[in-house]
């Protein structure tokens, strides 16, 4: 319980989990390189190829060596075989687009934060039921920041972590921290197919700056 409350509490104080996934293994550690200069102390990568497991525990390996504290969580997480060889790599918080018991079986017995996707007040309490404290609400572009002041008053004890949509300003994010989102996630918006073709990782480390710098203005 107290290692799901430290990393519920890394998330929730950064404010900004970035996310990506790539098959080259040296972009991916390039981009984690990237994010972790901008100040980025948890990030999620998402299993979203073949190349996922691979890539993910070179990103462990890496993290030991030359990026000390990162916390790596891992995103896409759909059945209880995919959490399980994940958390053996070396995962510290697993991350889902849906709500599946078999995955939230697994984390509980591990004692491990587990982040369920939602996009509904029901699916919100199932995970509030099954002893969620941290839900992501996907996909961010169709709920609005509406639908989260709409919900938080009946859900006092969760919080809500938005990915999709999420634009790289401050407006956007504004908006959805007024709306009661403790964190927020960006993928394609920080980390864009231009800049990984043309592997200008210092940009990544440059948005990344300004994007903390604006959510630690808002929080």
């Amino acid at each position: 319980m107290e290692s799901e409350q430290y990393h519920s509490k890394k998330i929730r104080e950064q404010g900004l989990l970035p996310l990506f996934y790539h098959e080259d293994m040296e972009v991916c550690l390039s981009v984690a390189s990237a994010l972790y200069a901008g100040g980025i102390r948890a990030i999620e990568f998402t299993n979203r190829g073949d190349q996922a497991l691979k890539n993910f525990t070179a990103l462990v390996k890496e993290k030991e060596t030359s990026m000390k504290g990162l916390m790596l969580c891992i995103g896409t997480i759909k059945t209880a075989e995919q959490a399980s060889k994940f958390m053996d790599a070396g995962a510290e918080v697993l991350i889902s687009p849906v709500f599946d018991s078999s995955v939230c079986d697994v984390a509980y017995m591990q004692k491990m934060l587990w982040i369920p996707g939602c996009s509904t007040p029901t699916e919100i309490h199932v995970a509030e039921k099954a002893g969620c404290s941290l839900v992501k609400l996907f996909p961010g572009e169709l709920l609005k920041p509406s639908f989260i002041s709409a919900v938080k008053p009946l859900f006092p004890n969760i919080d809500f972590m938005v990915t999709g949509g999420v634009e790289a300003s401050k407006e956007n994010i504004a908006a959805w921290f007024q709306a009661g989102a403790s964190a927020v996630g960006l993928g394609s918006k920080l980390i864009s197919k231009e800049i990984l073709a043309g592997k200008d990782y210092q940009q990544i480390s440059k948005k990344t700056k300004e994007l903390m710098d604006i959510v630690k203005s808002l929080k």
